[in-house]
């Protein structure tokens, strides 16, 4: 019996010595104090988390390739994104830009966004120069008249196209 007691202390030795005491403690009095609290995340990495997975849940995929996006505001603003990160789902019928943006008026954006202007905005950018005492030809821009012609048909020339197409 006595090996027994014997090994049983030599194993409760062999312990101490290894672990550092005759029990592994995580926590009360004795231990050591933590000196830092551990940081959590913050709200934006939590929104940010949350929005990423619910763009996965929509199956947006990226849209590489986008130089600038250009959002049309009812005030006349623009909100210019330059090389945003554009997401689709076309399913959900929804868009996402996220980078940084700017809202700028849109006199400040016009030469190089006339293309992406519709009639509305148009009418307002006129609206805007005349406001200002410009006219809207005197900034580059084409005249939008009411009672267009354009739509008409044109008068046949006189003649015979056969005759002209062969010579």
């Amino acid at each position: 019996m006595s090996s027994e007691s014997e090994l049983a202390e030599a194993k409760a030795k062999m312990i101490a010595k290894r672990f550092g005491g005759t029990s592994a403690r995580t926590g009360g009095e004795g231990t050591a104090r933590r000196k830092k609290k551990a940081a959590s995340r913050g709200s934006a990495a939590q929104s940010d988390v949350k929005l990423t997975t619910a763009l996965k849940k929509l199956g947006a995929t990226n849209i590489p390739g986008i130089e600038e996006v250009n959002l049309f505001k009812e005030d006349g603003k623009v909100i210019h994104f330059v090389n945003p990160k554009v997401q689709a789902s076309i399913q959900a019928n929804t868009y996402i830009v996220s980078g940084p943006s700017d809202t700028k008026p849109l006199q400040e954006l016009l030469p190089s966004i006339v293309s992406q202007l519709g009639m509305d905005n148009i009418s307002q950018l006129q609206n805007a120069m005349a406001a200002q005492g410009g006219a809207g030809a005197a900034a580059g821009m084409p005249a939008v008249e009411e009672d267009d012609d354009d739509d008409d048909v044109p008068d046949l020339v006189d003649g015979n196209f056969e005759e002209v197409s062969e010579a």
